[in-house]
């Protein structure tokens, strides 16, 4: 039976927990230190959470998840270019569920001396949510897309602010939980969201999946 979990839910509660918001300090291996501690807590929790996306059955042999090296020019500071006034629409999902999200914005930015563009979205249903209302949905491809990186994308998260100048963290890049198990709905990358660059930074595919 499909189960329809609120996976971005799950994982702002875990950036409680996890200090997912690691700052580049003057010395770079600190902000190194402060990711890698992340990611151990987050393998902690996929092995041993009542949450977590591995199946049972598999997390005995759960060695931990796969990543890119660890590199701080995929840090990078955009302009946040607002625009909520758009129609709602329905989102594709890996299953028929069709969650209504809006265009909150577009991320301006450059990786490596390429110009990119991220279309970043809000959820209508969190938008209800008063816990959640200011959290923003940035999925994405990259020419890593289904070579070493998850065939369907990977997922960054943002929360709003008044700034419009913005810090995103590719290194902080995520796998939907459908790249562990296909138990779970998650959202497709539109396709205005794929970059064309290699994104060598956050979770590489599940090779143990």
């Amino acid at each position: 039976m499909e189960r329809i979990v609120k996976q971005r839910l799950w994982w702002l509660v875990g950036c409680l927990v996890w200090g997912c918001y690691c700052a580049v300090s003057a010395q770079t291996s600190e902000y190194e230190k402060c990711i890698q501690e992340d990611r151990k807590t987050k393998d902690k929790n996929f092995r041993k959470g009542k949450d977590s996306p591995i199946p049972k059955k598999e997390r005995s042999d759960f060695t931990g998840l796969v990543y890119f090296p660890i590199d701080s020019l995929y840090r990078v500071q955009a302009k946040l270019v607002r625009d909520t006034l758009q129609k709602t629409f329905e989102m594709k999902t890996s299953t028929t569920r069709l969650p209504v999200y809006r265009v909150y914005g577009k991320l301006v930015f450059k990786v490596k001396g390429e110009d990119c563009i991220l279309t970043v979205y809000q959820s209508m249903d969190l938008l209800r949510n008063p816990m959640y209302r200011d959290y923003l949905f940035v999925p994405f491809t990259d020419l890593t897309t289904d070579e070493s990186s998850y065939g369907a994308g990977r997922y960054m998260d943002m929360r709003i602010s008044d700034d419009e100048i913005v810090w995103i963290d590719f290194n902080k890049a995520y796998n939907p939980y459908c790249a562990y198990s296909d138990q779970y709905s998650c959202p497709i990358t539109p396709a205005e969201n794929r970059l064309p660059v290699r994104i060598e930074a956050g979770e590489k595919v599940y090779r143990e999946h």
